[in-house]
């Protein structure tokens, strides 16, 4: 039996082309076979389908058709976040350019966990995370902050923040959290009811005191609410962490940054923003206004793979005291050795509480240069301006509700007159006939279908017919 090849070294490049003419070749046939935004049938048929093509997953002898048959499989299998009918959740469909680069990252196999696996890699990440930093906190270029890779203790750090990158918003919140606990320990977390689950299960995880929970009537956290916890709550300053969302999950809403962090700053409170699905705001010309007050926050999570339009993973958690970073120094010899650190050798090892880290961070910087913010500004206001349309369409509709104009991409409607059980049932419906990938969320107490546009290329007409899928399935 021969030497399988490898993708990398000097003939891994000619070993990769005719097995991406397979892989393309599988994507392609399975996407027509599926022919929807997702299988029709249901978890059993597509179970079963799977187990067909899988077949024996370790056969002693091996199958030269596997990644034909099973990547094949997959497509037939997959929810193709590129169809226009494929709208319930924060899952965009990642740009070509991207996916290329996302493969080189794979092919090479850098691993961000010692300079000397990831030379190239590394200086990329600490260049672009630096610039997406001062993206939020403003100041100098990171082409200008020199040396853009730190060694430990040797040089000083970027002025105006950093960033760490992230497998996306819920290690980011987590991240964000444990920062906090490190520079108060025993610090509380407060939060709106709208925030996202990641930030009360990182309190959890991180043993950190029962989170307060602030009033969001509207959808957004309440500022006179927060002020009268802020003041009530016993403890020195610096003992409380507010979180805000910038992007909620439920309805794409952006709680009042400027009044939150002007709070923050008369309690002497921590402020964190959850920016996962809002931070592609920061792009738009058009759009970015609405974060303003997000350069206040001591931590920002942004999630590049909403509104970023990346393979995941592609999330960071940016950091305004650089400083705070210290926090997540660690030291193994065989990876940061001090004399290796003394010498000049980068120290990775505290950018993260991952050891092995893929090079996410090339398809980022692929992505923002070849696009530039003008490119990226446009795929933002496009997708805000689908979901604008998409609300015209349903607030002009007699058999439909709409609950509110939206923020960003996402919106909430649902039949008028129709129950709860009705609502959920049409969702299913759909799903089960492979027909569209709607969303739900419970809001003012009735549950709404939930429509999130993320792909720049859906035309009105898909919107239209979106519409009237809904409306031409509902139980009678």
């Amino acid at each position: 039996m021969r030497t399988p090849p490898l993708a990398s070294g000097a003939e891994g490049p000619d070993a990769l082309r005719p097995l991406l003419d397979t892989v393309l070749g599988a994507l392609a046939d399975g996407g027509h076979a599926r022919g929807g935004p997702l299988p029709a049938g249901g978890p059993e048929t597509v179970a079963q389908r799977i187990r067909a093509a899988a077949g024996d997953f370790l056969p002693d002898k091996g199958d030269d058709n596997a990644l034909y048959d099973l990547v094949r499989a997959l497509a037939e299998g997959a929810a193709d976040p590129a169809h226009p009918h494929c709208a319930a959740h924060l899952h965009c469909p990642p740009l070509a350019v991207a996916t290329a680069a996302d493969l080189a990252a794979s092919a090479l196999n850098p691993s961000l966990d010692s300079w000397d696996q990831a030379p190239a890699a590394s200086e990329l990440e600490a260049l672009v995370t630096r610039t997406l930093a001062a993206e939020i906190y403003g100041g100098a270029r990171a082409s200008e902050q020199t040396p853009a890779v730190a060694p430990r203790r040797r040089t000083e750090p970027p002025k105006q923040g950093d960033a760490l990158v992230t497998t996306g918003g819920t290690e980011a919140n987590q991240l964000a959290l444990l920062l906090a606990r490190e520079t108060h320990p025993g610090v509380r977390l407060v939060h709106g009811a709208n925030a996202h689950h990641s930030l009360p299960r990182a309190a959890w995880l991180l043993g950190l005191p029962e989170p307060v929970v602030v009033p969001a009537p509207a959808g957004t956290l309440d500022p006179a609410a927060l002020d009268e916890a802020l003041t009530e709550l016993p403890g020195p300053r610096g003992s409380l962490l507010v979180a805000a969302t910038a992007g909620t999950t439920d309805a794409g809403l952006i709680d009042p940054l400027p009044q939150i962090a002007a709070l923050c700053a008369a309690h002497g409170t921590r402020l964190h923003v959850d920016a996962a699905y809002g931070g592609g705001l920061l792009f738009s010309a058009r759009h970015r206004t609405q974060l303003a007050g997000l350069e206040h926050a001591d931590t920002v999570t942004l999630d590049l793979h909403k509104l970023g339009w990346q393979p995941v993973a592609a999330g960071l958690l940016t950091v305004k005291n650089p400083s705070d970073l210290a926090a997540l120094a660690h030291q193994a010899d065989y990876l940061n050795a001090d004399d290796d650190t003394e010498a000049g050798l980068p120290d990775l090892l505290g950018r993260s509480l991952r050891t092995t880290r893929r090079a996410d961070i090339l398809k980022i910087a692929v992505t923002l240069k070849t696009l530039g913010r003008h490119g990226l500004g446009a795929l933002v206001d496009q997708v805000c301006a689908h979901a604008h349309e998409f609300a015209r369409l349903v607030r002009t509709h007699p058999g439909f509700e709409l609950h509110d104009p939206p923020t960003i991409s996402t919106v909430l409607f649902r039949p008028a007159g129709a129950s709860d059980d009705a609502v959920a049932a049409v969702r299913r419906k759909l799903l089960h006939d492979g027909r569209a990938v709607l969303g739900r969320a419970h809001l003012d107490g009735r549950l709404w279908l939930k429509v999130t546009l993320l792909n720049p290329h859906t035309r009105p007409d898909d919107l239209a017919a979106l519409l009237k899928l809904v409306e031409g399935n509902l139980p009678s």
